[in-house]
């Protein structure tokens, strides 16, 4: 018996990459699955049958999977989502939020549109898919999973992704709101910040022109975030876990020591009280 057996689970991005895995996986465990793809192009561009392909190859290994084609950045787009999970498989019980376009660009060079778009696709594409299911849970009274991909980009920061990062970090937030909202309802939230080679990383140097290390395959992040999805992490919600073929680890905010001023203090006791203040690493 898989570990999602009788369960729905809804993929965004799952017509390549890393959604193509996970709904892969989920499907060999027991999920009945709803592929979500425009079938767009890096930047958001275009469309193809991207959907119905991870479909078909479900279904030839035997598993349970519709195709939909639905923009998730907007609100009809994510509740014809819920939808096509609702027609075809009467519930919903897991969410992974993956869609995604980049439009690098150092910060000077930014537009606007490159802004817009990259914000609209990861964090409100996020929320148009999240809201329907979560409702849809709530007033069904029954407990469920939504993981939300964060990234490295916006929890530490990475050079050219002001755009990416800034909507990456907008989505740690949301993991932390909805997992303290979701207990009275028996929603776990979490969080994947995958580290994998997909076309995301086609153009970074060194990437661009050689043989891609498999150990950073989509497939060697989707156990990760079926761990996530599974009753095997029933007692974890609103952690994210940075997840590879190399390494696993929870991401989280810390706080340090501090400086205590009890009320008046000036500039120059904050100096003197640095070693307090910042993380060691950062004095250095």
């Amino acid at each position: 018996m898989g570990l999602l057996e009788g369960k729905v689970a809804i993929v965004t991005g799952a017509g390549g990459g890393l959604g193509e895995a996970y709904a892969k996986l989920f499907a060999k465990e027991g999920a009945a699955v709803v592929v979500n793809d425009l079938g767009s192009t890096l930047d958001g561009s275009g469309t193809s049958a991207a959907a119905e392909k991870v479909v078909a190859d479900i279904i030839a290994a035997g598993g349970r999977a519709v195709a939909n084609g639905d923009d998730v950045s907007t609100p009809a787009g994510g509740e014809n989502i819920l939808r096509t999970a609702i027609d075809a498989f009467g519930q919903v019980d897991i969410l992974i939020c993956n869609a995604g376009i980049l439009r690098d660009r150092t910060f000077s060079k930014i537009t606007e549109d490159d802004w817009d778009l990259v914000v609209k696709v990861h964090l409100k594409g996020t929320y148009c898919c999240t809201l329907p299911v979560w409702r849809w849970l709530r007033d069904n009274g029954r407990p469920g999973v939504i993981i939300m991909t964060s990234s490295t980009s916006g929890l530490f920061g990475n050079f050219g992704q002001a755009n990416y990062g800034a909507a990456k970090a907008g989505i740690y937030g949301l993991i932390r709101v909805l997992s303290i909202e979701g207990r009275k309802y028996g929603i776990r939230v979490m969080g994947v910040a995958p580290n994998a080679i997909t076309r995301m990383w086609a153009d970074i140097p060194g990437l661009r022109d050689g043989d891609p290390d498999p150990i950073l395959s989509p497939g060697n992040v989707a156990p990760g975030v079926l761990f996530m999805a599974s009753e095997l992490a029933a007692d974890h919600s609103g952690k994210v876990l940075a997840v590879s073929g190399e390494k696993i680890t929870e991401v989280k905010m810390l706080t340090t020591e501090g400086f205590h001023p009890k009320g008046h203090y000036t500039a120059q006791d904050v100096a003197a009280h640095a070693t307090s203040v910042f993380f060691p690493a950062d004095l250095q």
